[in-house]
């Protein structure tokens, strides 16, 4: 027994994680045995990505809007059986040579057939490739052909006139269905729904000639006679009805007759003109007769129709009555009750414009079995469309599968500065930075919740495309810079991947680290911040109570001025000024002020003191005793950005964390930067020149510390100590020598003796 052979897999290491290296056929070929763990991505949605939509079609074959691992390999193991060289799949070209379709396979050498035919249809008999494009437009490929398997005939397809009209009259009947040449034409469906409704009316038209002295009572007057029985039928019954409520009740004769508040209403609208509301009023007013004028007293709204019913029905089979009673009006509508019952059994209306001549012709011959052969026909090319739509699969294939596999099996084109992955839409211009990690989408309040987790800094805007009105949403991830000037509310531009402007405007923010720079100089930011809030703080009250005592003042001036006066001559006189008690408080200031001096004094003397190469790391140390925990904390933060989440949160299901190191995340956010070779001038006629008072106070401290350090002995004996080992030892000991020789010559004087202490008593 052969032992399987195990195919050894290359791969590459980003991301701080080990991706699958996609080079060569063999890679392909064994793609399916690679273990699922060792994928970068277990599925992805078929939206918010920038991919081709159709080639999503294709591989998703379940139809969940979602592509999973088992779909990708059966997608690489159908294109790589009709491919000669499955490597070709790696250069992922726009066009498809046509002999790079594996004619050794049945269904490739279907598909080359087919490629040729449709080139042939487009004009391009010597074309060498096919493309996308070249598919995509069915129309043209099948305008030349009478049959393309869609089962729908044109006028085209006709082989006679009379054929040729019998399509005309099934369209202008029951329409018509479009054909894959772009032409009207006639389905199946539809020829069967024609025949059905032609069966239906002639049978119905039959059924009033089988029984016309009943339906059709005077011929085919009876069909015009009937519209003006129907058109005033229900005034007519109303009428009599209201004339049976007045038998009933004596009272109704006279209420029933007040329309006072219904004729003021409609007496306001012009009456001529437009007054619908007349044709509610009653037909006629009852009277003791029991019978309606067909001459006089008639509703004016209704004198035309009643008109035309007394002429065509009325006088044509009761005579020239001028009033219509209860009885007559009952015998009339008997008359018309087997045409209105017929009317009601109406069926095939959708061919009644074609004449019951027309139908019986068509039925009677044989347009219908004629037109179903020549579908039947059209229908049984339709396994050659579907070939079709297999040679688009394979030629998207060949464009575009690489490009899924570069971002599914690996990240190898989000970790490739020179493209951007299927999930990356654009770039967004924000605070003098490009911005290409851009995700779209569709809930934030749900993305953010979980691309919490991926430890980067994220801006969420809304998008808006001024010419066309669309809008959407993107995540931009900040890698590089600080977010000193990012606030929801800031404007921006946001250009996606085909080139199309969006303004962009923040909404929300997830604040995380962005860079060590940023971290260093947080403590330092944070101080200046609450020193300024402190200060305006401090100000805004100050300013609040001097508008308020100058309000309150103003308006009791004059007032406090009198009662002024009055107690000035029973006020005692003022408390002398007290030198001592102001003198000790500014003892007090000044002592502060010593004290504080004096620290820094020390502070001062005590960095002189050390060594010069101690000094450097002096300052360093007490730079990063003040950011060194924010710069640790964002250290580790920076570590842990990672693409995973921020991908998850869209719907994908990432198999690894993809690491945003800090060298990979400088690339994906661009820093403003002069071109090279740029000549720059810093002549500003705007320029603000202040006067640097700070810096000379701040010397001014500097140089009261270096007098008073100087002017202390312990420091000038270091200073001395300092000079003379700078200047060597010679000098010191020749110093030292005279010095002992003076001492010794000259000789220290005595000391005088104590007085003595007086005894008590004596002068």
């Amino acid at each position: 027994m052969a032992q399987e052979t195990v195919h050894r897999w290359k791969f590459f290491r980003y991301g701080g994680i080990d991706q699958v290296n996609l080079s060569a056929a063999e890679d392909l070929l064994a793609l399916e045995k690679l273990d699922p763990k060792l994928w970068a991505v277990l599925s992805c949605p078929t939206c918010n990505v920038e991919f081709d939509a159709r080639t999503f079609e294709f591989l998703d074959t379940d139809k969940d809007k979602r592509i999973k691992i088992a779909e990708v390999v059966a997608g690489v193991k159908w294109v790589c059986a009709l491919l000669k060289k499955p490597a070709d799949l790696f250069k992922s070209e726009p066009a498809l040579p046509l002999d790079a379709i594996n004619t050794a396979n049945t269904d490739g050498e279907k598909l080359y057939t087919l490629a040729r035919q449709i080139l042939s249809n487009l004009g391009k008999k010597e074309a060498a490739t096919i493309t996308v494009e070249d598919l995509a437009d069915t129309q043209k490929i099948f305008a030349a052909t009478a049959f393309n398997g869609d089962g729908v005939i044109t006028e085209d397809a006709a082989s006679d006139e009379a054929m040729q009209t019998f399509i005309k009259d099934i369209a202008a009947s029951v329409g018509t269905a479009e054909d894959r040449s772009g032409k009207p034409g006639i389905s199946q469906a539809l020829l069967d729904k024609f025949l059905t409704a032609a069966d239906s009316y002639l049978g119905w038209q039959k059924k009033a000639a089988d029984n016309a002295s009943s339906i059709l009572f005077n011929g085919d007057v009876t069909h015009a006679q009937a519209q003006c029985f129907i058109a005033v039928k229900a005034k007519i019954d109303d009428f009599f009805i209201r004339c049976q409520l007045s038998d009933f009740d004596a009272n109704f004769a006279t209420t029933g007759q007040h329309l006072e508040k219904e004729y003021l209403s409609l007496l306001r609208r012009n009456l001529a003109k437009d007054a619908p509301e007349l044709r509610d009023f009653p037909l006629a007013m009852v009277s003791s007769e029991n019978s309606l004028p067909l001459t006089e007293r008639m509703n004016p709204a209704w004198n035309a129709d009643i008109a035309v019913f007394h002429d065509q029905v009325v006088f044509k089979l009761l005579g020239d009555i001028k009033r219509l009673s209860e009885k007559d009006w009952l015998t009339i509508r008997a008359k018309f009750a087997p045409y209105e019952a017929w009317q009601s059994e109406k069926a095939g209306s959708e061919v009644e414009k074609l004449g019951v001549a027309r139908l019986q012709e068509i039925m009677a011959s044989d347009l219908a079995v004629r037109l179903r052969g020549l579908i039947l026909q059209d229908m049984a090319l339709e396994p050659q469309f579907k070939e079709m739509e297999s040679l688009e699969r394979l030629v998207r294939y060949y464009r575009y599968l690489y490009k899924l596999l570069a971002n599914y099996v690996s990240f190898r084109d989000f970790y490739d500065i020179k493209t951007l992955a299927i999930f990356q839409m654009g770039t967004l211009f924000m605070d003098s930075r490009s911005c290409v990690l851009c995700v779209k989408v569709d809930d934030i309040g749900k993305h953010s919740s979980m691309a919490n987790t991926c430890y980067t800094y994220l801006v969420y805007c809304d998008c808006v495309r001024p010419s066309t009105g669309e809008k959407m949403t993107i995540a931009a991830a900040f890698t590089d810079g600080d977010s000193e000037q990012l606030m929801p509310g800031r404007n921006g531009l946001f250009v996606d991947r085909k080139g199309n402007y969006w303004d962009a405007t923040i909404v929300k923010i997830i604040d995380h680290p962005i860079s060590i720079r940023q971290a260093f100089w947080s403590p330092y930011r944070r101080l200046s911040k609450f020193v300024n809030d402190q200060i305006e703080k401090f100000a805004s009250s100050k300013d609040k109570a001097v508008a308020d005592s100058m309000t309150t003042g103003v308006a009791s001036a004059g007032a406090k001025v009198e009662a002024a006066s009055v107690a000035a001559a029973k006020t005692p006189p003022p408390t002398p000024f007290d030198v001592g008690k102001f003198a000790g408080i500014f003892a007090a200031i000044g002592l502060a002020m010593a004290a504080i001096g004096s620290a820094l004094a020390s502070v001062v003397a005590g960095f002189m003191s050390l060594a010069w190469w101690q000094m450097p790391l002096a300052l360093i140390g007490i730079l990063l005793l003040i950011s060194g925990p924010s710069m640790v904390l964002a250290a580790l933060r920076l570590r842990q950005r990672n693409l995973g989440a921020m991908l998850d949160a869209g719907g994908w299901a990432v198999n690894t964390r993809a690491q945003i190191n800090m060298k990979f995340g400088k690339t994906l956010t661009g820093m403003a930067e002069l071109p090279p070779g740029s000549v720059r001038s810093f002549d500003d006629p705007y320029f603000d020149k202040k006067t640097p008072w700070r810096l000379y106070l701040i010397l001014a401290i500097i140089a009261l510390l270096l007098i008073g350090i100087f002017s202390r002995p312990s420091f000038r004996a270091r200073a001395g100590n300092f000079v003379r080992r700078l200047t060597g030892c010679k000098i010191e000991k020749a110093g030292k020598e005279k010095k002992d020789k003076a001492a010794v010559a000259t000789p220290v004087p005595a000391l005088p003796p104590a007085p003595a202490t007086p005894t008590p008593g004596t002068n």
